[in-house]
């Protein structure tokens, strides 16, 4: 079986939903949930950018206290999910910031490979130049703004289509079209604006943190400590890593938080009997298991391998499911592995990335690689609407915040205690 060139994020599919309903404003978008902090002004961050955000977003943000014990805690309120200003609040202190998944060394295997992608507002650009050098660049003209390139593929250099103003791979301006007569132009001073890129096993990093330098590339082992904590190990030895054959990709644009997909990725195998019974016949619940580093949880569970019948074994005997805060899931079960990264289209919607991998062994299996995906496929319409579902309770006036079951759902919590965190920098 010819294995597929995944073309990351092609832009397309991932443009805002239209702009006005990123500017809803629901009469029920903030609500106080019964654990709400009396005092908030004592948790607003110093930065220079707080003083953009309004008070009420502020009190979104304490509305959650992750002091609380598990036992004792309430879920954020529904308006985490649903209020405008405080995704925009998400975007600057969490996507903005950070080491985020974003491709696959696989992608820029060669010299002028490339690919592009999103991260909230902001577009990008990785690439390997001519001397095999990885970098990572704002996709933007620096001449009047126009995007540069899309999809992925490989150039000699990057020519601007508005204007013709071309760009070596390294980031270098080449060529500024028909500028006689321009004064006080500098070329050195206008070319593409890096970011920072590194990679970690099989998976392309960037950072678009505006305080951090862009040292192109940044060391691996730092990278992993910020990204992974003190389970990469952990990671490395479950078979994560480069062996694996790329065969392909789906991508599902989802009417829900991205926040609400990751929920329900975390619920420790909660909603499993009830909402995918056939996978559920594969998997040993009994054995499932949660376990929490720094910025990654990883849940476990062994596997009774009758999911699609005696004859055929996609999940192996074990299960291995990491998420890595704050939106990319790693899935290692038998032959295969799937990632899943979950990008913001605004408040109420979201893109999740599919991404399979399998051992070489099995690449030229057509039959089981086949059924493999429509076994998967049939998991992620599941979700697809069960999230759904919970975006449109998270829109009544009759919900306002939850609980946590503490013996499944520690995970979630986690997640939850993890971006209260950081939207508090």
């Amino acid at each position: 079986m010819a294995m597929i060139k995944p073309k990351f994020l092609p832009s397309q599919a991932l443009k805002f939903q239209n702009i006005n309903e990123r500017n809803l404003n629901s009469s029920f978008s903030f609500r106080f949930s019964r654990h709400v902090c009396n005092s908030y002004s004592s948790s607003k961050p110093n930065s220079s950018s707080s003083s953009r955000i309004s008070d009420e977003t502020w009190r979104m943000v304490a509305d959650f206290d992750p002091k609380i014990p598990l036992e004792e805690a309430y879920t954020p309120p529904s308006s985490w999910y649903t209020d405008p200003s405080f995704y925009e609040l998400e975007l600057d202190r969490v996507f903005y910031r950070g080491w985020q998944a974003v491709g696959f060394t696989e992608q820029i295997t060669n010299c002028n490979d490339f690919f592009t992608g999103r991260l909230g507002d902001v577009h990008f650009i990785v690439c390997r130049d001519v001397n095999g050098k990885l970098h990572a660049f704002h996709n933007v003209c620096r001449h009047h703004a126009s995007l540069l390139v899309s999809g992925s593929g490989k150039m000699p250099c990057f020519v601007c289509p508005y204007h013709g103003w071309t760009y070596a791979l390294d980031g270098v301006l080449l060529k500024a079209t028909r500028i006689s007569g321009i004064k006080n132009f500098d070329v050195n001073e206008f070319g593409l604006k890096p970011l920072k890129v590194a990679t970690w096993g099989p998976f392309v990093l960037i950072n678009l943190d505006k305080d951090i330098q862009p040292q192109q590339e940044a060391d691996s082992k730092i990278v992993s400590d910020e990204w992974l904590g003190s389970c990469s190990e952990l990671l490395s030895s479950n078979g994560i890593d480069s062996s694996l054959i790329y065969v392909c990709r789906r991508e599902y644009t989802i009417e829900c938080n991205w926040k609400v997909f990751c929920d329900n990725y975390l619920d420790g195998g909660y909603h499993v009997p009830y909402a995918h019974k056939n996978l559920a016949s594969g998997l040993e619940l009994a054995s499932y298991s949660t376990t929490i580093f720094e910025k990654v949880s990883v849940q476990r569970c062994d596997s009774g391998s009758t999911e699609g019948g005696d004859d055929f074994d996609r999940l192996g005997s074990k299960a291995l499911y990491a998420f890595i805060y704050p939106n990319f899931m790693i899935n290692r079960y038998g032959p295969w592995m799937d990632t899943n990264l979950v990008l913001p289209l605004g408040p109420r919607k979201c893109q999740v990335i599919f991404d399979y991998f399998l051992v070489a062994s099995l690449k030229d299996d057509k039959a089981f690689i086949d059924r493999s995906l429509e076994e998967s496929e049939r998991v992620q319409m599941e979700d697809i609407t069960l999230c759904e579902g919970v975006q449109k309770g998270l829109e009544s006036p009759a919900y306002c915040s939850g609980r946590y079951a503490p013996t499944v759902e520690k995970a979630m919590h986690h997640f939850h205690c993890l971006l209260q965190e950081n939207l508090n920098k």
